[in-house]
């Protein structure tokens, strides 16, 4: 049985050459991060178990399959696999779910402590203006609003770490119940009440076809009091062009991003992120010395479950 890893680009792949030959599998593994679908589809076709990450895996690439069972993505977001699609191919479906809950939520924080601080250009600062705040409106936060959106595993983290620092936690989330949120001490809204109370939102909710720019011209009118804006969960959810008119206006305070709408970025996200009130970073809130290796054990694990017929807790479908 073949074993194949799209999408290539971690340091060491050690832990699952070993699992998978130890266990009679053959592994194959795409020297591209990147690459063109075909090319990748021919390569994977004979595949009984996928590792992915970012490759799209849905119908066209799934009538290309001869044996495949099971694939697994790592990570927590699995936008890019189509679970109706695989379901109806017969193929079971998984993602690493918790691994990144303590880096991700640091990472949120990082950024908004970077923003409610103006820490986005500070060599200029402390050349050029040493002794002076580069903006009048540093941010403390004792006395301000926090609103998270989507209360998951990492945004619930995130909620646990940031509610002392903040006179009041508000949050929404209708997938969760109320019990949920009392046991986080979150006061629960709807959305367009945390727009308009919140000084600081962080979002923390999975890419689907309901929150797919969640945050847009309409919403970004709704906030009332400048806020911060912090993104580590999916770019898409956010709609760029109304963000960077948000931003231009001043209907924001600023915006700390660790995902895009595009990624690598294109010339399209270079008025974002060259704007002087953002401070971006490229998609490693994820990553740790800790997340890392767990990532890629259990991502491995889940597949090998998959296909020795075990039950698997991150199953999708």
């Amino acid at each position: 049985m073949e074993i194949v890893i799209l999408d290539s680009g971690y340091k060491s792949y050690d832990f699952e050459k070993e699992l998978f030959e130890k266990n009679g599998f053959t592994l194959k593994m795409h020297p591209d991060y990147k690459g063109d679908l075909s090319e990748k589809t021919e390569f994977a076709k004979n595949a009984d178990g996928i590792l992915v990450r970012h490759t799209r895996i849905d119908d066209r690439f799934l009538s290309g399959m001869k044996n495949l069972k099971a694939v697994v993505r790592y990570g927590v977001g699995y936008d890019n696999v189509d679970i109706d699609a695989c379901t109806r191919h017969g193929v079971k479906v998984a993602n690493v779910q918790g691994y990144a809950n303590h880096a991700v939520s640091d990472h949120a924080l990082a950024l908004m402590f970077s923003c409610t601080r103006a820490l986005w250009n500070t060599k200029s600062q402390v050349e050029n203006h040493f002794g002076t705040p580069p903006v009048s409106d540093v941010i403390e936060l004792h006395d301000k609003v926090l609103g998270i959106i989507g209360l998951g595993r990492i945004g619930s983290v995130f909620c646990k770490k940031a509610a002392p620092l903040f006179r009041e936690l508000i949050a929404c989330d209708p997938y969760k119940p109320d019990d949920h949120f009392k046991q986080l001490s979150a006061g629960r809204v709807e959305l367009k009440d945390l727009l308009e109370r919140s000084d600081v939102i962080s979002v923390h909710c999975n890419l689907t076809a309901e929150t797919k720019h969640l945050l847009n011209r309409e919403t970004f009118m709704m906030m009332n009091r400048k806020p911060v804006i912090i993104n580590t969960s999916r770019g898409e959810v956010i709609s760029e062009d109304a963000l960077l008119e948000a931003l231009e206006t001043g209907k924001l305070h600023s915006a700390g991003l660790d995902v895009f709408e595009n990624e690598p970025l294109t010339d399209k996200e270079a008025g974002l992120a060259n704007h002087p009130r953002v401070i971006c970073t490229g998609h490693y809130a994820w990553y740790s010395d800790k997340s890392m290796p767990e990532l890629q054990r259990r991502a491995a694990l889940n597949l090998l479950n998959f296909l020795l017929g075990n039950e698997v807790e991150d199953r999708l479908n």
